[in-house]
């Protein structure tokens, strides 16, 4: 490979500015302040980095590269223990890095295992365990990143060439290479971001990646899709998702739901990109988390709501196949019916 398919992608998609292991350390970009303030928590413990998946310091894909960063670390925590001590220690902090958040628990397993395979690896060829798995998930970041710009091609071929994009969320990788792809096809893109609360992730996150890029972006509040598309000329709602359940269901940031609803009512086509998730038959596999109520009861740390008052605070919801146009993969693009068409997965299939 001559150079990273992270290149000319914007600050906070570059590698080292997602999760970095380097020197018995795992430097993340906490996205929760970004990008009024660019810091970075840095994990000296398997255990910190879990925590930090857990405490939102990234989220997105960011914690299936902070997972795999997190395991480097922990191989070098038990660099003086037995090859059998190794073993047992890297299989609890995978276990322990994997269930940091529950609805992604079955794709973080399946990136924990393969920092797995390369311990037995590193093991077997007499190396150290650390850096092999480094390198491996570097090759997992090359492998996602390729996919996502395969992705990106099939979607950005449903834009017009003077588009209007509604986006959700932060849906990480697939935005740069959405961008990349359209700057390099010539298309002109203004892009509506909602904001996302209670973590602001579209106007602190998607925003900040669109600007940086060169796109005309503007950031709406959670409650105004539906007018942006009536009023706008929305041609395209996109997003990503945390699983696509093989039935067709979408489970994606809470408030994709009801933007889809809209859209379905409105005539605005739905494409939601990923790949299917084998290990999710039905949305019924789905744990949907639930996180701290009080969070919905502040802004940015600011509270907004009077003490005593109720909060309620689900991740994520599940959009079913009929609001879903279709489904951007790196294979094409699917009916949410057909998944099943879109044939055997990779054994890294982490794509958002």
């Amino acid at each position: 490979m001559n150079e990273r398919p992270d290149k000319d992608l914007a600050f906070m998609l570059q590698y080292e500015n997602v999760a970095w292991y380097e020197d018995g350390a795992v430097r993340i970009l906490d996205r929760r302040c970004y990008p009024r303030t660019v810091s970075f928590v840095t994990c000296t413990h398997y255990g910190e980095v879990a925590k930090a998946i857990t405490d939102m310091v990234t989220q997105s894909a960011g914690p299936y590269p902070a997972a795999a960063m997190g395991m480097a670390l922990a191989a070098y925590e038990c660099r003086g223990q037995s090859e059998a001590g190794q073993r047992a220690f890297l299989k609890e902090a995978a276990n322990r890095i994997s269930h940091a958040r529950p609805t992604t628990a079955k794709r973080m397993q399946r990136v924990c295992e393969t920092m797995l395979e390369a311990a037995e690896a590193a093991w077997k060829a007499g190396e150290p365990v650390d850096h092999v798995i480094k390198a491996r998930a570097i090759e997992a970041n090359n492998s996602r990143y390729e996919k996502i710009a395969k992705i990106a091609t099939h979607l950005v071929a449903r834009f017009p060439d003077n588009g209007t994009i509604l986006t959700q969320c932060f849906a990480e990788t697939i935005v740069g290479m959405m961008l990349k792809e359209a700057r390099a096809k010539g298309k002109r893109l203004r892009i509506f971001c909602p904001e996302t609360r209670p973590y602001f992730q579209g106007a602190r996150l998607t925003a900040t990646v669109c600007y940086e890029m060169g796109f005309d972006v503007t950031v709406i509040t959670d409650n105004m899709p539906a007018f942006v598309m009536q009023h706008e000329g929305v041609d395209v709602f996109t997003s990503a998702a945390d699983a696509i359940t093989m039935d067709g269901h979408v489970i994606n940031k809470v408030g994709t739901f009801q933007i889809a609803i809209a859209a379905k009512y409105l005539g605005v086509p739905y494409y939601v990109t990923g790949v299917p998730d084998a290990v999710h038959e039905t949305a019924k596999d789905v744990v949907i988390e639930m996180r701290d109520p009080a969070f919905v009861l502040e802004a940015m740390g600011v509270k907004t709501a009077r003490d005593g008052v109720n909060g309620y605070y689900p991740a994520f919801d599940i959009t079913p196949p009929e609001l879903v146009t279709g489904v951007v993969t790196d294979r094409g693009v699917f009916s949410p019916y057909a998944l099943k068409e879109y044939g055997p997965k990779d054994a890294y299939e982490v794509v958002v």
